[in-house]
């Protein structure tokens, strides 16, 4: 069977008839999980590419290092915009197709960026901020992701995806240290002899394969195929034929646009407590992920050399901080394994902030142990996000939180400034990253589980 042919029975079922979703096979699923992890890595390979060629590329446009901080700033505003309308496209587009819009976009911001001219100061300026907010899209990808392999391990004949999706899935959301670590490499080896814009062409070659390959191998899911039917019975006037259908796999329908559909009652909350958990837990990912080695130099006193090895071993310690949130989410719940990730998190930052942590394994051990409690519980996450929208909406849900990155980096970006200028960088990464970590691990308690979120009425909804 092609990708392109119905996997789901979508003729009109008969009165109280009850159908399943067809499995997806092994060969499917394995496909499926190898190209989500591939266009995550290299999506995160262009996002991160920006901040690591930012000191070559403000010294070749000629900015001063307040202008090059507004650039920044207006980027991650663009970002947010672009993040903020991914959602619902996604919904209506399809998981495969709008992961071929993610990676496709990522593609074409990488290529665009290389080609950016210097010498014209608005211009050039103006050009950079349009092209690299729509590196959002990259970004998005994760949305993506969640929401796709949610569906296929729902429907995978793989019994061991389907008892532990959470764990299986850690190891893509891991994309994310792998493409930074990518960029820091490719970086190190090329940057000096090829300068920034061969390193953005670099991305823009795997992007590219990336994308053919997903509309030759990938498998749209069974859930999305049914929803899209529901879509196309409503607006061909058919509602009633529609909640037949929907009622013979045993999940909700609704005609409301995805937007609508997660401030409706029954998912509002959850979506208000994950956009704020987001946000106040990128103020801890914002100084200690992205401004790590500027904490370590002027918090601890670390020499910027050692503290860029120091970062390498702690960003490789945090790769596996996913696989474990990810196996720990699927054994005592992802809600428990978030709350408690982000609390040991700012208790971790905390300890390596104060008087006693003064030697370099002391350092290196409790930053470690923050950043792997502060990335890993991504992995679970986004997963549980997945699990708590239904699918007309799965994709808008995941991607509109996920958005709220962008305001939690400006703001959190902003009030470290301010405190860093009168107290110092090292009571400003305690009273913002160290307490915004723990306060969205405190956050997270309010947040609903995937069945009352669904409503116990339509437990079939998730699928």
């Amino acid at each position: 069977m092609s990708i392109q042919e119905p996997a789901v029975d979508l003729t009109q079922p008969r009165p109280d008839e009850k159908r399943r979703f067809p499995v997806f096979s092994k060969r499917n699923t394995s496909t499926a999980t190898v190209l989500a992890l591939l266009a995550w890595t290299v999506a995160v390979f262009d996002y991160g590419l920006f901040g690591t060629l930012l000191p070559a590329m403000q010294q070749e446009f000629g900015w001063s290092a307040p202008e090059a901080y507004a650039i920044n700033t207006w980027i991650a505003v663009g970002t947010a915009i672009v993040c903020f309308g991914i959602g619902p496209v996604i919904d209506r587009l399809g998981r495969r197709k709008g992961m071929m819009t993610t990676i496709g976009g990522t593609a074409v911001v990488s290529g665009l960026t290389a080609l950016i001219p210097t010498g014209i100061p608005f211009l050039s300026n103006a050009l950079l901020v349009v092209i690299r907010s729509f590196g959002g899209l990259g970004f998005s990808e994760q949305a993506v992701n969640a929401t796709y392999m949610n569906e296929v391990y729902q429907v995978t004949e793989v019994a061991d995806k389907r008892k532990r999706p959470g764990f299986h899935y850690s190891f893509i959301q891991g994309g994310w240290p792998l493409g930074f670590l990518l960029a820091s490499a490719l970086a190190l080896a090329f940057l000096p002899s090829l300068g920034w814009r061969a390193l953005y062409l670099m991305a823009t070659i795997p992007a590219a394969i990336i994308v053919w390959t997903i509309a030759k191998k990938l498998k749209e899911t069974p859930q999305f195929e049914l929803h899209h039917k529901l879509t196309e019975l409503e607006k061909h006037g058919k509602s009633e034929d529609a909640h037949a259908l929907a009622h013979a796999y045993g999940v909700e329908h609704s005609s409301a646009a995805p937007l609508k559909r997660i401030w409706e009652p029954h998912l509002r909350r959850n979506t208000i407590v994950f956009s704020i958990a987001w946000i106040v837990n990128f103020f801890g990912i914002t100084i200690f992920s992205v401004l790590g080695s500027s904490v370590l130099k002027n918090a601890k006193g670390v020499e910027l050399s050692d503290a860029f090895w120091m970062l390498i071993v702690i960003n490789m310690l945090a790769y596996f901080g996913y696989v474990f949130h990810g196996w720990l989410g699927d054994k005592i719940g992802r809600k428990r394994t978030i709350i408690g990730g982000w609390i040991l998190s700012g208790i971790s930052f905390a300890i390596m902030l104060s008087p006693i942590a003064t030697s370099p394994v002391m350092i290196i051990i409790t930053y470690g142990a923050g950043l792997f409690f502060l990335v890993g519980p991504y992995a679970a996450i986004q997963y549980f996000m997945a699990e708590c929208y239904p699918v007309s909406c799965r994709a808008t849900g995941t991607a509109f939180i996920g958005a709220m990155s962008q305001p939690g980096t400006i703001l959190g970006g902003a009030i470290f400034t301010a405190i860093a200028a009168g107290s110092g960088t090292g009571t400003a990464a305690l009273w913002v990253g160290a307490a915004g970590t723990l306060l969205s691990g405190l956050l997270m308690f309010a947040a609903k589980p995937p069945a009352e979120a669904l409503m116990e009425d339509h437990p079939h909804d998730v699928a």
